[in-house]
C-alpha cells in the first residue's frame, strides 16, 4: 500500500502512525534506534505490505497492469490503491481528508528530527504539493506516477499507467473495495497482536 493507506491504517495511534508511514525509508537494522510505538508502526508497516503482496484480490488487479509494466504492476497498483482510499474517503472516515492530511503533515514533522533525512525531503515535497488529498484525482496519480518514473533507474513506462486506471477504473475499484475490507481487518488484529507482544505505550 502507499503513503495515505498506511497512515489511515494507523489507526489515529500517533506513534504507530510516525512508524508506518516513514517505514520504507527506516532500514531493519536501525529499527532499535526508534521507541517502542514507532518500532511497532514500522513492524505492521511490513506486515501490511505482505499482506497485501500476496493477496489474490491484489494479483488480480495487477493482472490488468503485468503485460505492460511487469514488476513495476506492484508499485502502480499500490498508487491506485490510494487513489481509491482517497476518492472514496467519506466512506472510511468521518474527518475531512484535507483535514486528516494537515494532521499526519504536521505530525511527520513534529518528529523531524527522529527520522532519516531523506524522508524530511520527501515529506516536504508531499506537504508543499498535498499529496495525501491528491492522489484523489487522476491528476494527482499522474503527477505521482511522473515522479515515480522519473525517479525509476529503468524504463519503467510508469507514468502510462493511468490510461490503464481510466479504462478499468470499474474494475480496479471493486477489486480496491473488497480487498480493502480484508487489508483493514487484518491490519486492525495485526496491531493488536504488536501490542500484546510488545507492550503498549
Amino acid at each position: 500500500m502507499n503513503f495515505l493507506a498506511h497512515a489511515y491504517l494507523s489507526f489515529d495511534q500517533e506513534k504507530i502512525l510516525v512508524g508506518n508511514f516513514a517505514a520504507d525509508f527506516i532500514k531493519g537494522r536501525d529499527l532499535h534506534l526508534y521507541e517502542e510505538g514507532i518500532q511497532m508502526g514500522i513492524m505492521l508497516h511490513r506486515e501490511i505490505d505482505t499482506f497485501t503482496d500476496t493477496h489474490p484480490l491484489v494479483k488480480a488487479g495487477q493482472s490488468y497492469l503485468r503485460p505492460k509494466f511487469r514488476h513495476y504492476s506492484t508499485v502502480i497498483s499500490d498508487i491506485f490503491f490510494d487513489y481509491f482510499l482517497a476518492k472514496n474517503w467519506s466512506t472510511y472516515s468521518n474527518q475531512p481528508l484535507e483535514n486528516f492530511a494537515i494532521k499526519t503533515y504536521d505530525l511527520m514533522e513534529q518528529y523531524h528530527d527522529q527520522l532519516p533525512e531523506d524522508f524530511n525531503q520527501m515529506l516536504n515535497w508531499m506537504k508543499n504539493q498535498n499529496w495525501l488529498v491528491a492522489y484523489g484525482s487522476h491528476e494527482g496519480i499522474q503527477r505521482a506516477l511522473n515522479g515515480l518514473t522519473r525517479r525509476s533507474k529503468f524504463d519503467s513506462k510508469m507514468n502510462e499507467a493511468t490510461a490503464v486506471l481510466k479504462e478499468k477504473e470499474q474494475e480496479f475499484e471493486v477489486i480496491f473495495f473488497a480487498f480493502f475490507e480484508d487489508l483493514r481487518t487484518f491490519a486492525r488484529e495485526k496491531l493488536t497482536e504488536l501490542q500484546k507482544t510488545h507492550g503498549r505505550h
